[in-house]
């Protein structure tokens, strides 16, 4: 939580606690929260207590124990992983909400934190090639002679892929961008890049996302794409559906033929990894190409990441609570599309399909 968002939350007459240096990773000191009015705790079990507990992560089973039988979650919980935690949550009368979970429509736009955070990941993923890439990302004008700008091949083109193009175009680069759904055609060509068309059926699924690709049609894609990453000094891959592994865009044999010196950078790598040869939490050569697993990329722009998570967590808050508690109404899209566990009971559908999933 950011301090700005403690204050807005007590401006609306709840009592913030914040555990003692928590914000100080992202910038945030406890001083900051206090002066916003917030009561400082010394440690996690003074505040797991509450009526309504603030995570980043799912919580152990520790932390579950911990909390308020009867209280809130509000937390990204991965009930396709967590199954023992949302298993304790309802067997401890916690009602818990997914914050990957929240719908996709324009009500629920200042909640949606998976858009906010991938927006960071998408930034800084260029970032990351370009340190790591020894070639200029723009196109330079010497005496000595013309240096031609670095090509970047982008894969998916959802939120964290056109903040990737957009930062890779604002750098200089000569930026290629191929999604299947053909829906996302124009935003990649307004910010500079060409979309890359293959002779694919549109894989458009629900709420935006794409929908799950059988593997003949992800074989298929490989071929055609081969000749584009071969070309690419980046390849910058974004590709994931909530919930599931992260399909394979880039076998080991495409990456085989990216020119030494070139960049893989792997924003799918905590699903998994859109790259065959992608080691989640790890950067790695293989054959002169770096591929850049690192996990959890908006972590590493921690202020901004922080500033924008809060404020989804406090927009949902705000939206459930009515006189100063939390109201559950299932009527609602919003509560019932993000609420995973209420009464004892796993009440969502989505997370119950996530858990029974191998």
């Amino acid at each position: 939580m950011s301090p700005d968002v403690a204050r807005k939350l007590i401006g609306a007459g709840l009592e913030v606690a914040v555990q003692a240096g928590a914000g100080q990773a992202a910038g945030f000191g406890d001083r900051d929260y206090e002066a916003a009015g917030a009561l400082i705790q010394p440690g996690a079990a003074e505040v797991l207590g509450a009526d309504v507990v603030f995570k980043v992560q799912a919580p152990d089973l520790g932390q579950v124990a911990a909390m308020k039988e009867g209280g809130v979650l509000l937390s990204f919980l991965q009930p396709a992983t967590q199954q023992d935690v949302i298993d304790a949550l309802a067997k401890h009368q916690v009602s818990a909400f997914s914050m990957e979970l929240v719908p996709r429509i324009s009500r629920a736009q200042s909640m949606d934190a998976l858009s906010s955070q991938a927006s960071l990941a998408g930034y800084k993923s260029v970032l990351m090639a370009a340190v790591r890439l020894g070639k200029f990302f723009p196109m330079l004008m010497t005496a000595a002679g013309t240096i031609a700008p670095a090509r970047v091949l982008v894969l998916g083109a959802g939120v964290a892929g056109l903040q990737a193009i957009a930062t890779a175009r604002r750098l200089g680069a000569v930026v290629e961008a191929y999604d299947v759904r053909s829906a996302v055609k124009e935003e990649v060509q307004s910010l500079g890049a060409t979309f890359i068309e293959l002779e694919l059926e549109s894989q458009e699924g629900e709420g935006g996302y794409a929908r799950a690709q059988s593997e003949e049609f992800l074989a298929r894609q490989r071929e055609l794409l081969s000749e584009r990453v071969a070309a690419s000094d980046v390849v910058i891959t974004t590709a994931s559906i909530p919930g599931r592994r992260a399909p394979v865009l880039l076998t080991a044999e495409m990456a085989s033929r990216l020119r030494a010196g070139s960049v893989v950078v792997d924003l799918a790598a905590d699903s998994g990894g859109n790259c065959e040869l992608t080691r989640p939490g790890e950067v790695i050569e293989v054959g002169g190409v770096t591929i850049d697993g690192t996990r959890n990329v908006p972590a590493t722009v921690p202020y901004n990441a922080s500033q924008l998570y809060s404020r989804n967590l406090a927009n949902l808050l705000l939206h459930l609570q009515q006189d100063g508690a939390v109201r559950f109404d299932f009527e609602d899209e919003i509560t019932r599309g993000s609420c995973v566990t209420h009464g004892g009971e796993v009440v969502n559908e989505r997370a119950r399909q996530m858990m029974a999933a191998p």
